[in-house]
């Protein structure tokens, strides 16, 4: 495994895994996990495992046990217990009371259809237009919490995607912490545990790129640690579309985790040996940890399935 000299003031690497239990596992979910664990050994650092289920309406009963199973089916071996998303709600409304006093919350009384009417579409869905940013309008009552994003510029380079800046005021908009069924807000939930967890580097799917400037904004407003992130190659089918739940992506063959580990590591560049498809996948996995060559998949948004 290569080495990686560390400063000696800098914190050792821990990465993390972090899948919703909307449903199995798929063959995208799978490369994200194979990438990111072999950054993290790379680095010789630790990978945690959390579970997102901060969102009860999309969760799939049983998913939770289901991923956990299959993760350890494919070799996968996380450093420390699981983290629960739904086990953290204090910590989430600790946030958001520290954001309510700094005035960076503020209490939104839009429905979706009214915001629809008026907002445009910016790279992570409609950017909200400030109707509630001055106060509620007479006879209105808060449904949702935002946070304001004014002339707030986030700059980062991403491992993976290369340099990034971008003025949230005008990509995102005021975005949501806690929506309108009560519900924490996937970006302050994922903003809290990634700096309370002491996530040094964030390696995920591409298609969570534009999440990471409102969570890192967050993390600012908090006082939280601002970990350094790198976006995998999302997976597209043959029409172009990326595998999703929504999608209807088949889950992963629990039957034949070393042919897939492969097919992940093809995914990801890596050109594994034609002959450890077939194998064991304590030997793939001995190979991939030795040869992980992060750089080939730079600059990459997307990949296809082998």
């Amino acid at each position: 495994m290569a080495s990686h000299h560390q400063q000696p003031h800098s914190p050792r690497y821990r990465g993390r895994f972090a899948p919703s239990p909307t449903g199995p596992l798929h063959f995208g979910s799978l490369v994200t996990a194979v990438g990111s664990l072999l950054e993290a050994r790379r680095h010789q650092g630790s990978w945690t495992l959390r579970i997102d289920d901060i969102d009860p309406p999309r969760e799939a009963p049983g998913a939770t046990d289901a991923i956990l199973r299959t993760l350890e089916r494919f070799g996968f071996q996380w450093d420390g217990p699981v983290v629960y998303q739904s086990r953290r709600l204090d910590l989430y409304s600790e946030a958001l009371d520290r954001l309510r006093r700094s005035a960076y919350a503020y209490g939104c009384a839009c429905t979706r259809r009214e915001i629809a009417n008026v907002a445009v579409n910016g790279p992570n869905g409609l950017i909200y237009p400030g109707t509630c940013r001055q106060g509620l309008p007479p006879g209105r009552r808060t449904r949702a919490w935002r946070v304001r994003c004014d002339n707030t510029s986030i700059r980062f380079h991403d491992r993976f995607q290369g340099p990034m800046d971008t003025l949230l005021a005008e990509t995102i908009g005021d975005f949501v912490v806690r929506r309108a069924d009560g519900h924490f807000a996937y970006h302050l939930a994922a903003a809290v545990d990634d700096g309370s967890d002491g996530i040094t580097h964030l390696v995920r799917g591409c298609d969570l790129l534009w999440c990471t400037p409102p969570q890192r904004y967050l993390q600012q407003l908090l006082g939280l640690p601002v970990p350094e992130c790198g976006h995998l190659p999302i997976v597209v089918n043959r029409a172009g579309q990326k595998l999703s739940k929504q999608n209807h992506a088949p889950p992963l063959d629990i039957k034949q985790p070393e042919v897939q580990v492969w097919d992940a590591l093809a995914a990801l560049r890596q050109q594994p040996p034609a002959a450890l498809r077939r194998g064991s996948l304590d030997m793939l996995w001995a190979w991939a940890m030795e040869h992980w060559q992060p750089d080939a998949v730079y600059g990459l948004a997307s990949t296809a399935t082998p």
